[in-house]
């Protein structure tokens, strides 16, 4: 029997990557009538990104209230947790499990196995896919959705969770996301124990942060042999289609990456020279820290469509998952006046978190893109280290 202000309601979420998926399974574990729409064609349509280390504080919580810790735990990376910053000769410079002895400080999980706990959590037929979001408007107290397959559904609540580049943000909000200044370039190596042995062996099942004249190179294992990596420079908005590259030709990558960090070591060529698919240029954006806006009846956003930010703290997911846990917990809430009034509550609360997260995360952005990167970061962790050895021995 549904709970709270959403019994009787039919409750739409537009995009199924964590955030939304999360929410999902709270609604619906509480007898809410919710349904998932998706526009990937099946839950395998992309290849999954890296490891996402999960927080106590937010997305561990929100798979706590879920009822899906016990899944997490067979499922998630303890061997991801080991770190190594090196220089941009792949020197290293510091080298530390700063997870602890289990991995579960910040558990890292892979996205799929993730995104497949939450699947699994649902009942079948939650999640319709191939329902790429088009538009919606207000009928009375309702919400149609139209897709651009051309269907279309009526909702009493549509809460986007559509990520970085949502559609429904522009319903909910005229605030657009700024250019950090920060473009990443993502690219990917299967089976990196046969193709790059020396970088797998450097790798060691964990993330590599390499830093040096103001630019970065992650690099992070992922439990099915493959690794991802992510450049990260200085560069205009543009430069995706103003460079002239075409990021599905690995040698003109790799020439771009010869001439843009020219003054680093020959030991990352391996990643471009046998790169599989195409590379994606990711330009970083954020939404203003200042963010707000006046609370709609019955649509809101969570995740990245509300709040999208570098990934340089590591709190994408995790403010995600916490939104759908705060949203769950005011739309189930008997004392809540009405659903305007928790979608509102919720969203004065989340505006705050962003402001203090999104701040935290832009100054990360600037620091590890500076000519003193490198000391800084050793410098950080090297505390952390050595706070989590005066707990342990204490």
């Amino acid at each position: 029997m549904t709970t709270g202000l959403i019994a009787n309601k039919k409750i739409a979420i537009i995009g199924g990557g964590p955030g939304g998926l999360t929410l999902a399974r709270l609604l619906q574990m509480n007898g809410a009538d919710v349904t998932v729409y998706e526009r990937d064609a099946h839950k395998d349509a992309r290849p999954q990104g890296a490891t996402l280390d999960l927080h106590h504080e937010s997305g561990l919580a929100a798979l706590t209230e879920a009822g899906l810790m016990e899944e997490f735990r067979a499922n998630y990376r303890p061997e991801a947790g080991y770190m190594r910053v090196v220089d941009k000769d792949a020197q290293i410079r510091f080298d530390e499990d700063i997870n602890g002895d289990d991995g579960f400080n910040r558990p890292e999980i892979d996205r799929g196995p993730l995104n497949e706990i939450l699947l699994n959590s649902l009942k079948p037929g939650t999640v319709v896919w191939d329902q790429q979001f088009a538009s919606l408007a207000h009928e009375g107290s309702r919400i149609r959705v139209t897709f651009k397959n051309g269907s279309a559904i009526h909702a009493d609540v549509v809460i986007g969770a559509d990520g970085a580049n949502s559609k429904v943000r522009t319903y909910v909000t005229d605030l657009k996301p700024v250019y950090s200044g920060n473009m990443v370039l993502e690219g990917a190596v299967y089976d990196s124990a046969t193709t790059i042995p020396k970088m797998h062996e450097l790798l060691r099942g964990g993330k590599i942060f390499a830093l040096g004249d103001s630019k970065t190179l992650v690099v992070s294992s992922k439990g099915d042999g493959s690794l991802v990596f992510y450049t990260g420079c200085h560069l205009p908005e543009q430069w995706p289609r103003e460079s002239g590259i075409d990021f599905s030709d690995k040698a003109q990558v790799k020439a771009w990456f010869q001439q843009e960090f020219a003054s680093w070591g020959d030991a990352w060529l391996e990643l471009f020279e046998n790169a599989t698919g195409p590379f994606v240029p990711r330009p970083q954006y954020c939404m203003p820290l200042e963010e707000t806006w006046q609370p709609l009846a019955n649509l809101t956003l969570i995740g990245d469509a509300a709040h999208i930010m570098p990934p340089y703290a590591g709190e994408g997911v995790n403010m995600a998952m916490l939104d759908a846990l705060e949203l769950s917990q005011y739309l189930l809430r008997d004392s809540m006046a009405n659903i305007p009034a928790a979608i509102a509550a919720y969203e004065t609360g989340m505006h705050t978190r962003f402001a203090e997260v999104g701040k935290e995360t832009m100054e990360n952005t600037v620091w590890m893109h500076s000519p003193e990167a490198l000391p800084i970061m050793v410098d950080f962790f090297s505390h952390a280290k050595d706070a989590h050895d005066q707990t342990a021995t204490s």
